[in-house]
């Protein structure tokens, strides 16, 4: 079962690409065989190993016993691998072939690693080291350095795909040596229980995960062409070849494992791979979808204008004959109004479609701009890494569920993840404020370049997305990027109003590392149009690179988060002196809420009141909702009133906060006409009674 089970994608995907077939499907595909291969060569691996070792009778148990480690090892050696490796490539940015030279060498490490070392699969990890390296690569590397990796594996995997084959050409003449009449019908079990297994996976497995949401959809014609598609190859014959040169089973068995894998292979080969162009133009996967049939005429027509307008120009400054000139421009006037036409004519493509579209060229063009940014040097590699991750959220939650999963997508890039809140609770309890220096910086660093980036995405849906969907949808997405803008300039509003300055600095030192970065293409400029030497080229770009390295350099985060002038801020506490204001200052402990997060339930009993720094909340007692803004304060009530106010607080969006427990409150009270106004005032605006109060005498 191992054997037979592991696909041989290269045929396949070469006839999808041929024929234009979705990429999602190629994708499939391809994953399929990544993660399939990987966990069958695996279990191969085990059960030559209880035959290796004699076993009498393994047992299911003590299979499942050593499973879990081939896997978990395997994933673990080839992540922390990728990690290492990447970061050493990052390190020789300047040395393109040591690059190159790491990522070659990183698979037959991670191989050797985990089976030598680790005792776990070395497959596993080459598949884990792979997958890591895809996704920290572009966001650590940069662009160029990142293309060229790519091309190198481009070539190694043709290479690859074409030696699948000659290895198929030896081995298979040799595993048929000994073929009998009656082996025909065990290879056509062996192929009707595979088929019938794949199946079984796809039209009942695979919906089922759907259903219960652990999978995402997969369409009856793509199962179809998956099913059909399974074709083997070289990893089959291999393993097979492997069993007939094992000195521990008997030679029946291994003439009859040699026969049936090749067998099997050469069915796929012959009558699979040669029906599957065949079905998938049955199954209609091969021509586009009626929104891309419908956008490409829209498409051709918007291109065709433009090349107009650009060939008019061109004619005029060449000064070229205007009876030719004429003769051209009327025949393409006339391509031009059929392509005009076919638009008009074609079928009208849905305002919830378009508005998709035109989302996932918005977070493609979003991470292009990260990229480009990145190439400048605008950000450090980390966090080119994180916002590329993000762009990426955006563009597949945009594919999958359209606006909705657009906005959330949105949502979430702006909220405190894992790390930062661990990072705050170490601040809080352990007094340990590097962690969160770091998250707090790379916080305020990301929201600025997000800030940059959404601006200049609106000139990219004038320029390109109002062409081909039109005016409404451009406006409509003009509206969910000021949306989105507006909830990036509140989360950074909220870090400048603890963090005065550090912004500021930010983009004082994003505007040098752009002036550099114009500094060194005017050099580069000089020396191409032999202006300059090499030698005092190099001199001038050495002077430029010691001042981005210094650039390179954040500037300090102070994590006192400057609680004493966040008070001051407030005009609760204004009339606090300098001593009082200190003391209050070291109480406060700081909270995060993402938007619509329950900060405080119905059920629980205030112990603290809370200050709004940045945000906003909605509180809601008895059925009456309040909106509370920055520099306000909840849980005062609650905590003074003769009776319990049963009240609930849901942040509305990204919102820092300071908490003040119950006895300082209460002593700050006392001490403070402004506070004890400030809790009067909020007490009539929401029909409290001061004589429901238990104020404190003031002192």
């Amino acid at each position: 079962g191992a054997i037979v089970s592991t696909t041989d994608p290269s045929a396949v995907v070469s006839i999808f690409r041929s024929i234009a077939a979705p990429r999602r499907l190629t994708r499939i595909i391809e994953g399929e065989s990544l993660l399939n291969d990987a966990a069958a060569i695996a279990l191969f691996g085990l059960f030559v190993g209880f035959v290796a070792l004699n076993a009498p009778d393994p047992t299911l148990a003590s299979a499942l016993v050593q499973f879990p480690w081939l896997i978990a090892g395997g994933v673990t050696t080839g992540w922390a691998l990728a990690r290492l490796a990447v970061g050493a490539m990052a390190r020789f940015a300047r040395f393109d072939l040591a690059q190159v030279s790491v990522s070659v060498a990183l698979p037959y490490l991670a191989y050797l690693a985990a089976d030598r070392l680790m005792g776990a699969s070395g497959v596993i990890a080459v598949v884990a080291a792979g997958f890591t390296l895809n996704l920290m690569g572009p966001g650590r590397l940069e662009p160029e350095a990142w293309g060229r990796l790519r091309a190198v594996w481009d070539l190694l995997a043709h290479w690859a795909g074409g030696l699948i084959f000659v290895l198929a050409a030896l081995l298979i003449p040799r595993l048929l040596d000994d073929l009998r009449l009656g082996d025909f019908t065990l290879i056509a079990v062996v192929t009707g229980a595979a088929l019938l297994a794949r199946a079984g996976i796809l039209f009942l497995l695979l919906p089922l995960l759907s259903a219960l949401r652990l999978s995402p959809r997969v369409e009856r014609p793509y199962r179809v062409a998956i099913l059909w598609g399974g074709l083997r190859g070289a990893v089959t014959l291999a393993l097979a070849l492997a069993v007939t040169e094992s000195l521990f089973i008997p030679a029946e068995i291994k003439r009859l494992v040699g026969i049936l894998a090749t067998g099997f292979t050469l069915f796929t080969l012959i009558v699979q791979g040669a029906t599957l162009r065949w079905l998938i133009g049955r199954l209609g996967l091969d021509r586009l979808s009626p929104v891309d049939a419908a956008l490409s005429d829209q498409v051709i027509a918007v291109a065709l204008q433009t090349v107009r307008e650009d060939v008019a120009k061109a004619t005029a400054s060449y000064d070229l004959s205007r009876e030719i000139v004429r003769a051209e421009a009327k025949a393409f006037g006339e391509r031009l109004d059929q392509a005009v036409r076919r638009a008009e004519e074609g079928a009208d493509i849905l305002d919830r479609d378009r508005i998709t579209l035109g989302l996932v060229a918005l977070a493609g063009a979003e991470r292009d701009m990260i990229l480009a940014r990145f190439r400048d040097q605008s950000f450090s590699p980390r966090l080119a890494e994180r916002m590329l991750g993000g762009a990426d959220r955006l563009i597949e939650a945009a594919r999958a569920e359209g606006r909705t999963g657009w906005r959330r997508a949105a949502r979430q890039s702006l909220g405190y993840d894992r790390a930062f809140r661990r990072a705050v609770a170490l601040q809080e309890r352990l007094r340990l404020s590097g962690p969160l220096a770091r998250r707090t910086a790379d916080r305020f660093e990301i929201l600025v370049m997000q800030r940059l980036i959404v601006r200049d995405l609106h000139g990219f849906i004038d320029r390109k997305i109002r062409r081909i969907h039109g005016r409404r949808v451009a406006e409509l997405l003009h509206e969910m990027l000021e949306r989105r803008g507006a909830e990036i300039a509140e989360a950074l509003d909220g870090l400048r109003l603890q963090y005065p300055g550090y912004a500021e600095e930010l983009e004082r030192r994003f505007i040098r590392r752009t002036a550099l970065r114009l500094e060194a293409r005017e050099y580069d400029l000089l020396r191409d149009d032999g202006l300059i030497g090499e030698e005092l080229h190099a001199t001038l770009i050495a002077g430029l690179d010691a001042a981005r390295d210094k650039l390179d350099r954040r500037p300090r985060l102070d994590l006192a988060m400057r609680k004493t002038e966040l008070l001051r801020r407030l005009p609760m506490f204004a009339d606090l002196d300098a001593g009082q204001t200190r003391r209050c200052a070291r109480a406060l402990v700081t909270l995060h809420a993402e938007p619509g997060e329950l900060i405080l339930s119905r059920a629980a009993t205030p112990r603290s009141v809370m200050f709004i720094a940045s945000g906003a909340v909605e509180l809601d007692t008895a059925g009456q909702k309040h909106r509370l803004g920055p520099g306000e304060m909840f849980g005062q009530l609650g905590l003074l009133g003769r009776r319990r106010l049963k009240s609930r607080v849901r942040a509305l969006t990204h919102c820092t906060l300071v908490a003040l427990d119950a006895a300082r409150f209460r002593d700050l009270l006392a001490r403070s006409p402004a506070l004890r106004q400030a809790v009067e005032e909020s007490a009539a605006r929401r029909g409290v009674a001061l004589g429901e109060l238990a104020l404190p005498p003031a002192a």
